[in-house]
């Protein structure tokens, strides 16, 4: 089957200026040619099958956003090669744009004082659907959220999390080969990012529609994501299954504990120094506070569960404890620390 992206090697760089401080310095700059080379991504390779549902992660400034740019057509790489759908996106933007669809977090491309079947609309006349075409996608929509009290609201009286589902339905709306969805989660609470969540899969599932996901909410990934590419830096970290990554990192384990003596912040400062004086790198611990629990994540092919645990106990009460196996977020978070070995 062929790939629905392609991205070969692609690097993109930015020309920036060194700026000055001051008034003097400012006057400096408008003269200055005392420039410097920003490689915001680095020789990235990739490709996305039709269908397939990708995670793009990274941390800020990881070069996740210009990659996106990218495969919109809205930059230009400075060198490598890029198709989506067939076509180069930033030598053919116009067809290009009427084959993909975008959602951003907190940014609406609907009309803000229109009904929400009003933008529908003209969405379809934007895009030229067919009236047949329209019809069956807006009986989908009924099938999988209740729209109906939805589509004679005006946008700017939604909820945040009304306009976000309201989004991703324009975006499948014309049927698009590929949707970027970037942090579409993003401030919502619980119940409205797992309804969120469904209605991805379920446009994925019927319309087999491509989904590229940016999104730094690890709920997002292991709900909706079986692939998942991290970059930091510019460079690319992983690329791979999430099973594989969990099976990679399958000897690591997170002891959770509630201490006694000290606040879940207090304690995970001390017992960051603590353990790291009784273990030496690299087998030290990792520790983190959650809530009223401490977190230490314990690689147990360097170092025992039952020698951390007893080095706590001699240091501080211990009033609960449970053990858990490393979350997605713990190894993504470890990913961006430390790369894959």
């Amino acid at each position: 089957m062929d790939s629905m992206i392609q991205i070969k090697h692609i690097t993109k760089e930015f020309k920036m200026l060194n700026r000055h401080e001051g008034l003097k310095g400012s006057l400096r700059d408008l003269f200055s040619r005392d420039y410097k080379i920003v490689r915001a991504v680095d020789d990235i390779s990739m490709e996305i099958a039709p269908g397939e549902m990708v995670g793009y992660l990274g941390p800020n400034g990881a070069g996740k956003s210009t990659t996106i740019k990218m495969m919109t057509g809205v930059l230009e790489p400075t060198s490598g090669e890029i198709l989506v759908n067939g076509q180069v996106p930033y030598r053919n933007r116009t067809r290009n744009a009427q084959k993909i669809g975008v959602v951003f977090g907190q940014r609406s491309q609907l009309w803000w004082a229109l009904p929400l079947i009003e933008s529908f609309k003209l969405l379809r006349d934007i895009y030229q659907i067919p009236s047949q075409q329209y019809d069956q996608m807006m009986a989908l929509y009924s099938d999988l959220v209740d729209l109906e009290p939805l589509l004679h609201k005006p946008v700017r009286q939604m909820s945040l999390g009304q306009r976000t589902l309201s989004d991703i339905l324009a975006a499948f709306l014309h049927n698009p080969k590929v949707v970027f969805l970037d942090e579409p989660t993003i401030g919502l609470d619980v119940s409205m990012k797992n309804k969120i969540r469904e209605l991805i899969h379920a446009l994925n599932q019927q319309k087999h529609t491509t989904v590229i996901l940016t999104t730094h909410d690890m709920g997002d990934v292991d709900a909706l994501c079986q692939r998942i590419v991290i970059i930091d830096k510019g460079k690319m970290l992983y690329d791979n299954d999430i099973a594989h990554l969990q099976k990679f990192f399958g000897c690591y384990r997170t002891l959770k504990l509630r201490l006694n003596d000290a606040s879940p912040a207090d304690a995970c400062m001390r017992l960051q120094r603590e353990l790291s004086q009784a273990f030496q790198a690299p087998a030290s611990p990792a520790v983190s506070a959650e809530e009223e629990w401490v977190d230490i994540v314990i690689d147990e092919e360097k170092l025992s569960m039952m020698e951390v645990l007893n080095t706590v106990q001699k240091l501080h009460p211990i009033a609960d404890m449970k053990l858990e196996e490393i979350s997605t977020e713990q190894i993504i978070r470890k990913i961006y620390e430390e790369g894959v070995q």
